[in-house]
């Protein structure tokens, strides 16, 4: 049996769902699990429908689309396929890693509810991690010695790169093609997996619907903000009291897991596809709310920069990385990209940039897939948020401080 090494001990606020029984380290086995969760239950694609829509649940990954709408475009049938994306390419995500390294048995029943909903064997967990594949390969041996079932799960190891975690991406991947979006549009629903029907949606998605008819709707809803009940993960990075994977009940604010006191750096709220913010003061972690706020919190990301380091560097560095991961297929992000990357460095040697304004519009809404509006607006909300930094840097051809590397560029916390 291979040995299996947990990530970083999660922390949960409040009571832990997701990360209950592995909080003070560990995995979660089936017995574990089955003791805390109870055993595999089943539900109708009508009855599902209906549970996700009335505890508002939406998806964990970028996009937070209800997961009841989802449900209720799929259509039937022994060919429809069901994919687990646990590709978690965002180098400052690593919430669903962990839960999948320590929880796996939870993801293992959210895609089995599914694929009984919808009539079919077909399940496909797709990951990039060494630590969570190993952990679901031994979570399904678990599974046919104690718990046989008739659906085939099979767990594939994919490429690490940015966007290869974009569904479409993802499936291509699958299937042996490239790893990149397509330019078309075709949602999966209608034709994902093989051409097949698919239910696509993130890890922790799955293993939220497994809590949904484990809890059943008012235990679901006993615990967070309304107008998006339960917990959800986020991961807490640089200058902040409980680094790392962590469990919050939906609405806690987000000043609760930063350092209240003192004189700090900016706030990236969404990961590198995200936002930066100076003042987090009033904002929640609530999907809608944010995002009427306008900072999304797309891979569950919220990293507080030291104030004793260079924002502007990090700034800089993600950008280039951002570059660096372009698919290549457009121009808009394969030179786009580029030229925003060269102009942040610009900045950051305190010289002018003129350009980059019309180059950061020129970004939005024109790419085959999301990486460039992403790209804006990581960097764009940086230039808004840090401009008494880039007036020093300007003024003095940089800021003295120096790069502390917080926002990592290969998937591994600094």
């Amino acid at each position: 049996m291979t040995a299996l090494q947990a990530p970083a001990t999660p922390t949960a606020y409040g009571s832990a769902r997701l990360l209950a029984g592995v909080t003070h380290g560990g995995r979660a086995e089936l017995a574990l699990h089955r003791t805390l969760h109870g055993p595999q239950q089943h539900r109708t694609q009508g009855v599902l429908v209906s549970e996700t829509a009335t505890v508002r649940l939406l998806g964990r990954g970028g996009a937070a689309f209800p997961v009841s709408t989802k449900l209720a475009a799929m259509r039937t049938g022994s060919s429809v396929e069901v994919v687990v994306n646990g590709s978690e390419s965002e180098p400052a995500s690593h919430k669903d890693r962990t839960l999948m390294t320590v929880a796996p048995h939870l993801v293992i029943d959210g895609a089995l509810v599914v694929a009984r909903a919808l009539g079919t064997r077909r399940v496909t967990i797709a990951v990039h991690d060494a630590a969570a594949h190993a952990s679901l390969a031994q979570a399904l041996q678990e599974r046919r010695r104690l718990e046989p079932h008739p659906e085939r799960v099979v767990v594939r190891l994919q490429q690490d790169r940015f966007v290869a975690g974009e569904v479409r991406a993802l499936l291509n991947g699958l299937e042996g093609r490239a790893a990149v979006p397509p330019g078309r549009r075709t949602l999966p629903s209608d034709r994902g997996l093989h051409g097949a029907p698919t239910f696509a949606s993130n890890a922790e998605t799955f293993a939220q619907i497994a809590l949904l008819v484990s809890l059943g709707v008012r235990g679901f809803t006993g615990v967070g903000d309304p107008r998006e009940p339960g917990t959800t993960l986020l991961t807490v990075a640089g200058d902040v009291p409980v680094p790392g994977v962590v469990e919050v009940p939906t609405g806690l604010p987000l000043d609760a897991l930063l350092r209240p006191d003192g004189v700090h750096g900016p706030v990236l709220v969404g990961g590198y596809h995200g936002r930066w913010i100076a003042d987090t003061s009033g904002l929640r972690a609530t999907r809608p709310l944010l995002r009427e706020a306008g900072v999304p919190l797309n891979a569950g990301v919220i990293a507080r920069l030291p104030e004793g380091g260079c924002a502007l560097a990090e700034v800089a560095a993600v950008s280039s990385w951002l570059a660096a991961q372009s698919a290549g297929q457009c121009g808009p992000c394969l030179f786009g990209t580029h030229a925003v990357a060269q102009d942040v460095a610009a900045l950051l040697r305190g010289r002018p940039a003129p350009d980059v304004t019309a180059r950061l519009r020129g970004l939005v809404g024109r790419g085959a897939c999301a990486h460039p509006d992403g790209t804006a607006a990581f960097v764009g909300s940086a230039l808004a948020s840090m401009t008494e930094e880039l007036l020093v840097h300007a003024e003095r051809g940089g800021c003295g401080r120096p790069y502390l590397g917080v926002l990592p560029l290969d998937g591994l916390h600094s």
